[in-house]
């Protein structure tokens, strides 16, 4: 499934509502587009972009003329694109928006687009460089903001901005779809928490930090199963090494945390996401005490990972807070 056919069949109102402005030729100066994590939207902003330059827009984008292609390729001089998933988006990142802007547009179409994915990330600074472009926009310069969390972004960046907020696919519905296209239960659950459509489930089933995060979730279930030292010498001899970025620990405590949270369900007789570990999760309810205090320990380590503390003794501290009690 392709940006458009995603927008069109998931996002009717912002798909319609951005056709209408583009046929009309009238474009806002800059969107804000909202989602929740696993929702597309650096490709939707990116696709919104380049239906805006695209050579043979149907309406939008027709995602084969050369222009998309060199737009995919980081090959066009007048799409800027900043991510804030990599790297937090600085006050220079801007400065270099306004130096480049400030010139006439390298290519014939004449129009100037920059992305800013992520603008939670940005540094104070660079929001109110950021604030002074949005109150001049020069001609023919379109912006394209992401956020994952609205309530972090200044109320003075979303009045100058119209906002497109994604509505999220029902869960079960994300997972259906990507069995449906073939990939396997187990791969369309686990992933269905990091991504809300079937296209991008399907796109990272070799994802080498999801592979890795798989792995290590099923050494330290099987292990807690067994016995608390079991667990903790997983988590120490196994778990741990495989873990070797802040990426793919996020990857698999975010995994660690949904187990808890099916776990925290089960024992009030709620839905589970994760029903391919049914039988591990059978004998865990019996096994495990305090569930309800170790799925918060976890969400609290995720923040803390931010910080750049020791993995480590983190995932030590996890798992002996987990196994307190155990059978």
């Amino acid at each position: 499934m392709q940006i458009k056919e995603y927008l069109s069949k998931y996002q009717p109102t912002i798909y319609q509502t951005f056709v209408n402005a583009l046929s009309n030729e009238k474009l806002s100066h800059a969107y804000l587009i909202s989602g929740n994590p696993g929702m597309p939207l650096k490709e939707v902003a990116l696709f919104l972009a380049k239906s805006i330059l695209c050579d043979s827009p149907n309406p939008l984008a027709c995602d084969t003329c050369i222009t998309c292609a060199r737009i995919d390729e980081g090959n066009y001089p007048d799409v800027m694109i900043f991510d804030g998933e990599k790297s937090r988006i600085k006050k220079g990142d801007i400065e270099r928006i306004i130096t480049n802007f400030d010139k006439s547009a390298l290519e014939r179409k004449g129009i100037m687009i920059y992305i800013l994915h992520l603008v939670e990330t940005m540094t104070p600074i660079a929001v109110n460089s950021l604030l002074k472009f949005l109150e001049e926009p020069g001609k023919n310069v379109f912006a394209f903001l992401t956020t994952e969390n609205e309530a972090k972004v200044l109320p003075t960046i979303i009045s100058r901005t119209q906002v497109f907020r994604l509505k999220a696919i029902n869960v079960q519905k994300v997972i259906n779809e990507a069995v449906s296209a073939g990939i396997f239960q187990e791969d369309a659950e686990l992933l269905s928490i990091f991504y809300n459509d079937p296209e991008s489930i399907r796109a990272n089933i070799e994802n080498e930090n999801f592979v890795i995060a798989k792995q290590a979730l099923t050494d330290q279930l099987n292990a807690l199963l067994m016995s608390r030292d079991d667990a903790i010498f997983t988590c120490q001899r196994l778990v741990e090494p495989k873990l070797k970025s802040n990426e793919v620990t996020r990857m698999y405590l975010k995994l660690l945390s949904q187990v808890f949270l099916d776990l925290n369900n089960l024992s009030v007789k709620g839905d589970v996401i994760f029903t391919c570990y049914a039988n591990i999760y059978e004998g865990l309810l019996e096994k495990l005490k305090n569930l309800d205090k170790s799925l918060l320990v976890i969400m609290s380590s995720l923040k803390k990972l931010e910080l750049n503390v020791n993995v480590p003794l983190l995932l030590d501290h996890i798992i002996f807070e987990i196994t307190k009690g155990a059978k």
